[in-house]
């Protein structure tokens, strides 16, 4: 089995930055696909920066130029940095991967949530 497990949200002022972990544990042979993705309250759940292999990197144009999207693949962890937060960006944030296990077909895992808040 493979489990995500995001760290680093908090509370924030405006204009500050945080940086969101996610690690993943179990027995991974590849990582095809990473994203970071956000929920509001009372709004639908959608990307924000996305990486894979052929698509590259996506960023939602909301986030463009303040969110940085990083992997290590050997430790099987995906990052996203947020600078210059607003309070807008207050939501749960999630992670995704997408890989491949030895005789499993390709699966797509997601993270718990962690809660970004940032105050005016």
């Amino acid at each position: 089995q493979v489990q995500l497990v995001e760290s680093g949200g908090g509370l924030v002022q405006a204009g500050e930055s945080l940086r969101l972990a996610c690690v993943a544990s179990g027995n991974i042979w590849s990582i095809a696909a990473v994203g970071w993705h956000r929920q509001a309250p009372g709004n639908q759940r959608h990307s924000v920066a996305t990486w894979s292999r052929a698509g590259g990197t996506v960023y939602a144009d909301s986030v463009e130029g303040r969110f940085t999207i990083s992997r290590d693949n050997a430790a099987k962890t995906v990052y996203l940095q947020m600078d210059n937060l607003k309070p807008e960006d207050t939501a749960v944030y999630y992670c995704s991967m997408g890989v491949v296990r030895v005789g499993r077909p390709y699966t797509t895992y997601w993270g718990q949530g962690t809660q970004v808040t940032v105050a005016s």
